[in-house]
């Protein structure tokens, strides 16, 4: 349903991470994806669902950054009225990518937790659809999608790497690859900063965490408490691993370095934990980097600190 709208993205084989894990890894160039990011599959795949509703309605979402410039990319396409809700602390890059869209911009909030309130009570009282980052069926379904393109390419992929908010990819990605090979491992990673589902996997039902600023502010956020995604992820994914801030800056480092990808700090943390755990994943590895919106003073401030590590 969603060939023709967005791209498949190449499965590249990493030398650099395989000598590194002794193992065969491959990464999922979904920074190269249309918008910068994987969040234009579930997008572009909830739109294509509603049909005509999508001119009928007014939709209205919140995000990050990333699925709002999704949504506004999907609202052009379709011919939608759409208004996106932001956090007043989201990536300017991001911020300014959905403003270059026809789409009403707001900035909501202190943090992602209080933008996603206000959004939810803001299409209560207007009427507009409100589609969730996450918590939506066809989200779900959209994200999905890149496991299919992955096991397509390379059936034999022994375990996917997925970075995890609030797990509408982990969801999708681990229903899909199970489906197509019972066997694979698919383990969800998130920052250590920010660790609603890792927490919540673990207790056996959702909790709410205290967050800190973290590098992987696509992933923030705590979890909705009827979130579809959790009893998802209990079932079909292996597990959530923590990576470390530390972990998550050498990822971006080290994948410009070695790879040449840009990749923002939420899109590299599969990486951080090929870096940072001593878990043996199998021998052929799938890393999905999920996006590419990093800010350029971040990204310069990042190499700068890099290259005064590094001994002359």
């Amino acid at each position: 349903m969603l060939r023709g709208v967005i791209w498949p993205t190449p499965l590249l084989r990493s030398s650099w991470l395989s000598d590194h894990c002794s193992a065969e890894v491959y990464l999922k160039l979904e920074n190269l994806q249309v918008t910068g990011s994987f969040k234009v599959r579930g997008a572009l795949y909830k739109l294509m669902r509603l049909g005509s509703e999508a001119q009928q309605r007014e939709i209205l979402t919140v995000s990050a950054g990333n699925h709002g410039r999704a949504v506004a990319y999907g609202a052009e396409l379709f011919n939608a009225r759409a208004t996106i809700i932001v956090p007043r602390t989201a990536a300017p890059t991001k911020i300014e990518a959905i403003a270059r869209h026809h789409v009403s911009l707001l900035l909501v909030g202190e943090d992602y937790d209080e933008a996603e309130q206000q959004a939810r009570e803001m299409a209560a009282r207007s009427g507009a659809l409100f589609i969730s980052p996450y918590n939506d069926a066809d989200i779900i379904a959209g994200q999905g999608t890149i496991a299919v393109e992955m096991l397509e390419a390379l059936p034999q992929l022994d375990t996917l790497l997925v970075p995890t908010g609030g797990g509408g990819l982990l969801a999708g990605v681990a229903l899909a690859a199970r489906a197509l090979n019972p066997k694979i491992k698919v383990f969800g990673v998130q920052s250590e900063n920010s660790p609603a589902m890792y927490e919540s996997f673990r207790a056996g039902r959702l909790v709410h965490v205290q967050e800190r600023e973290t590098l992987a502010d696509g992933l923030a956020g705590n979890i909705e408490p009827d979130s579809i995604t959790f009893p998802l992820i209990r079932h079909y994914a292996d597990d959530i691993l923590l990576v470390s801030e530390k972990a998550i800056r050498e990822a971006i480092v080290l994948l410009l370095k070695h790879e040449h990808q840009v990749v923002e700090g939420a899109g590299a943390v599969g990486v951080a934990a090929l870096l940072e755990s001593s878990r043996d994943f199998g021998r052929r590895i799938g890393v999905i980097l999920t996006g590419s919106n990093i800010d350029l003073e971040r990204l310069t401030a990042l190499l700068v600190d890099a290259a005064k590590a590094t001994p002359a």
